[in-house]
C-alpha cells in the first residue's frame, strides 16, 4: 500500500468520524431529519480526496465498501440495537447503505477517471440533499410518483446543485489533470442536460433508491457524453 492511500483512508475515515459525531451527538437530538440531510450532503466532499489514491483495490475495497457493513449497523434493521443511529433512523432506512454502495461501485469502475467518481457523489451528496432540505422547507406545490411525494422547488434545488456541483469538481480536477475536459460552452451545455437528467431520476425514484440511481446515472451520463 503506497503512503497516500494510507492517508486517503485515515482522511476519510477521520473526516466521517467528525461527521458522525457531530450529527448524531449534537444535531440529532433538535434537529433529526435536518441532521441526517447534512450528513448525507457533507459527506460528498470524500469526492475532493479521491486524488489522494493510487491504488483502485484500496479506494473501493478499504475508504468505500467498509461503510456499506457500517452504515447497515447504524441502520433501523441493525442486528445491534446499541449501533442503530438517530440520523439513520430519521430517514429512509437503507438511504446511508446505498449510499456506500454508490460509492463503492463507482470507485472500482472508474479509478481512472476520478472526476466521474467525484459527480456521482456530488450529484447524490448535494443535489439530492439540497433537492430534500430545501423541498421540504419551502416546497409547498408537491408532485407524486410511485407514493413518494417530492416538490418542484426540490426539484429545482436538485437540478441548479447539481450543475454547480459538477461544474466546481471540474475546475477542480483540472487543477490536477490535462485529461479533464475544459470548461468550454459546449461543456457547460451538457453539463446542464446531465443535470436535468439527473434531476428527472431523482424526481421519479422511490424508496429512497435515488441514492443509487442518481450517482450512476449521473456518473454514467457523464462518461458518454464527455
Amino acid at each position: 500500500m503506497f503512503q497516500s492511500d494510507i492517508a486517503g483512508v485515515a482522511f476519510v475515515y477521520l473526516y466521517v468520524a467528525v461527521l458522525l459525531i457531530f450529527t448524531e451527538k449534537i444535531l440529532s437530538k433538535r434537529y433529526p431529519t435536518e441532521s441526517r440531510k447534512i450528513l448525507h450532503i457533507m459527506t460528498g466532499n470524500i469526492a475532493f480526496i479521491l486524488p489522494v489514491f493510487q491504488t483502485r483495490e484500496i479506494m473501493a475495497f478499504l475508504a468505500a465498501g467498509p461503510f456499506i457493513l457500517f452504515t447497515f449497523l447504524m441502520s433501523p434493521y441493525s442486528p445491534i440495537k446499541s449501533m442503530r443511529g438517530e440520523t439513520s433512523e430519521s430517514g429512509h432506512g437503507f438511504g446511508l447503505v446505498f449510499y456506500a454502495i454508490a460509492w463503492t461501485v463507482l470507485a472500482y469502475l472508474f479509478f481512472d477517471t476520478k472526476e466521474i467518481i467525484a459527480i456521482g457523489i456530488l450529484a447524490m451528496s448535494y443535489g439530492d440533499g439540497f433537492a430534500s432540505l430545501i423541498g421540504n422547507k419551502y416546497g409547498r406545490k408537491k408532485y407524486k410518483i410511485f407514493e413518494d411525494v417530492k416538490s418542484y422547488v426540490g426539484s429545482i434545488a436538485m437540478f441548479v446543485f447539481t450543475f454547480i456541483l459538477m461544474v466546481i469538481a471540474l475546475l477542480y480536477y483540472q487543477m490536477l489533470s490535462s485529461t479533464v475536459p475544459p470548461l468550454i460552452f459546449e461543456t457547460l451545455v451538457l453539463l446542464l442536460c446531465v443535470a436535468a437528467i439527473s434531476t428527472v431520476v431523482e424526481g421519479i425514484t422511490p424508496m429512497g433508491l435515488d441514492n443509487l440511481s442518481v450517482p450512476f446515472v449521473t456518473a454514467t451520463l457523464y462518461w458518454i457524453v464527455m
